[in-house]
């Protein structure tokens, strides 16, 4: 008891006014239960973990020392943080995942493209296994040319590279061409997989091409639009566009090739950043 109450994480979650839950004052406790497990039936005699784990890794090994004897050790490495200053994880509700299903490779790519220059040199540092003269080399050309985001670009590249190959940063590639550059080329090349991880949230219907079918039929039967003049409307005033080409006829026919691409599929916005994934079949 007096260990634990004498940590300052404690003490400090103690004078504030949310307090301190009964499990929050035994995390540690069990914590150092948990290494000492480890060491027992795995062998295990070192524990990693962030700066803010050092009282948990502490109580970890004076628990594993007092009652086996052995030497162990505990490790602590630097928070990495946000430029605000803020933790990133998944309490903070900022984490960035190594599996797929939570980040896709696209969404890890562009985290790491879009990081402030105050902090991407340090990033490049940590996160890949470029030389360090060649990352002083990387922030020299950014100086010259910081519109070029170069060393956001390249510290994107390796990570993602690293956490899901060279297929994960074609792919994470691929994406950011299609949605940022309006890519026709990129949205044909784009697997079911990867439209669903670009468009997370975007609903998507299949339908039947049928001779004669407008952008307003389209609309219509993906539900993107509401019926009667203020959908028409919509589209005249230039708010909704096919994969990347804005259409403001709403009686254009839809042509193969270039409002279905060649992998059956048809991109639809609505306004800026209502998506809807189209799915053709029987073509």
């Amino acid at each position: 008891m007096g260990t634990l109450l004498s940590r300052q994480a404690c003490q400090a979650r103690l004078r504030s006014a949310e307090g301190m839950s009964l499990a929050e004052f035994l995390y540690p406790a069990l914590q150092a239960f948990d290494f000492l497990h480890l060491h027992r039936h795995h062998g295990c005699r070192v524990q990693l973990g962030g700066a803010d784990q050092m009282g948990n890794i502490m109580s970890g090994y004076e628990l594993v020392t007092k009652m086996t004897g052995t030497d162990v050790f505990g490790i602590t490495v630097p928070l990495i943080t946000s430029t605000t200053g803020d933790k990133l994880g998944k309490t903070a509700g900022n984490a960035v995942w190594l599996n797929r299903d939570k980040t896709s490779p696209f969404e890890l790519y562009q985290f790491f493209v879009r990081q402030q220059d105050d902090i991407v040199e340090k990033y490049l540092k940590l996160f890949t296994f470029l030389p360090l003269e060649e990352i002083d080399h990387i922030m020299e050309m950014h100086a010259r040319e910081p519109e070029k985001w170069g060393p956001q670009k390249r510290l994107a590249a390796e990570v993602t590279k690293l956490v899901h190959g060279r297929e994960g940063l074609e792919s994470a590639k691929r994406c950011t061409k299609a949605l940022y550059h309006s890519s026709v080329e990129a949205l044909e090349a784009m697997s079911d997989q990867e439209l669903q991880e670009l468009f997370r949230q975007a609903p998507s219907a299949e339908l039947i091409l049928e001779p004669g079918m407008t952008l307003l039929d389209l609309c219509r039967k993906a539900n993107a639009i509401p019926d009667g003049p203020s959908g028409y409307q919509k589209i005249t005033d230039g708010g909704v566009s096919v994969n990347g080409i804005r259409v403001t006829n709403p009686e254009t026919v839809l042509i193969l090739g270039q409002h279905i691409l060649k992998n059956g599929v048809s991109l639809l916005r609505i306004g800026k950043k209502n998506y809807y994934i189209i799915k053709w079949l029987q073509l």
